[in-house]
């Protein structure tokens, strides 16, 4: 599917989604069926859980959810947790490793790092789940472009930024060497990992979590897409991002490098002098969920859906995100 015919598609999608949202304030079962009929991809729904037991499983099950997305366990462990959750016809779909120290200038701490990573791989393997979540670093403590000021250009080539506002750049070099590393360091240990995930059978789904880092869509499809290998892909959450970018452009220019989708929200704050807000529950935040479920649809995205957070029962979560799925 061609970018051009991603965004026609995705037009014409978010027109009807957008139409359809206003069933949102008392949506029904009838409604979210009707409504989720116009898609033709299917979206399975999660929940972290950090080491799953059998009740968990079944509580989710019972609220209606499909899997899990687990921290990283013992091999036994991790073999136990997935008998449990297929007796009950469910799944742990993905891997939490998180924060990874690709970029210190300890080499100590980026081995120990890596090392963490392969067990996180391993780990999936024994739970029979198909990815695992990597940030590969982050950056911070230097002067940085506020996230509406950002005007980035960036060498095709190597991936470097050449520039992160109009004007003088001078005030963010340090900030942009800083990125040049991480984004160097990173691409060396993820393609050292290459092998590994391959022989597991794992995606190494890689996710920019305000780490400061990739900031906007066409450099974090720039990074991934350097791999240039079906074993390593990007790990969206929808929630993170609002701040630099709609989460719907992030979708649509990731297209098939989208290998899962973290479900978040986030309520921005325009008077906050620093442009950001405050994470809140799914369908409370700023985030417009029938256009994102439009641009899903339009790069063709059959995944996993997993909640991150929030203070809702179960119950509710589930609920909320079955109106997101539906588009409504």
């Amino acid at each position: 599917m061609t970018a051009k015919l991603n965004r026609r598609s995705f037009i014409g999608l978010s027109a009807a989604a957008t139409t359809l949202a206003g069933f949102a304030p008392g949506f029904s079962t009838a409604r979210v069926q009707a409504a989720e009929s116009q898609f033709k991809t299917k979206l399975k729904k999660a929940m972290i859980i950090d080491k799953p037991t059998e009740a968990d499983f079944r509580k989710l099950k019972d609220a209606g959810f499909d899997g899990v997305e687990a921290y990283p366990q013992p091999q036994a462990d991790a073999e136990k947790c997935r008998a449990a959750a297929e007796k009950l016809g469910m799944r742990v779909h993905s891997v939490m490793r998180g924060w990874a120290e690709f970029n210190s200038r300890d080499s100590a701490k980026a081995d120990a790092s890596y090392k963490v990573t392969e067990d996180a791989i391993r780990a999936a393997q024994a739970y029979g789940a198909d990815a695992v979540l990597l940030v590969p670093c982050r950056i911070g403590g230097m002067r940085m472009p506020r996230p509406w000021e950002f005007q980035i250009e960036f060498d095709e080539k190597t991936g470097h930024l050449t520039r992160v506002v109009y004007g003088d750049n001078t005030p963010y070099r340090d900030y942009i060497e800083a990125h040049n590393h991480a984004t160097d360091t990173s691409r060396e240990a993820v393609n050292r990992l290459i092998p590994l995930a391959e022989k597991c059978g794992v995606v190494i789904a890689l996710e920019n979590v305000w780490n400061n880092l990739w900031v906007r869509p066409a450099v974090f499809r720039h990074f991934v897409a350097s791999f240039k290998s079906p074993w390593v892909k990007a790990y969206f959450d929808i929630g993170n991002h609002v701040k630099y970018e709609r989460p719907e452009e992030w979708i649509l220019c990731l297209g098939g490098l989208l290998a899962k989708c973290h479900v978040k929200d986030f309520k921005l704050n325009q008077s906050d002098p620093k442009g950001e807000g405050e994470f809140v529950n799914i369908r409370d935040g700023s985030v417009r969920w029938p256009v994102v479920r439009a641009a899903l649809e339009a790069v063709g995205y059959n995944g996993w859906m997993t909640i991150e957070g929030g203070n809702l029962s179960l119950e509710e979560h589930s609920r909320r995100l079955d109106a997101i799925i539906s588009g409504t």
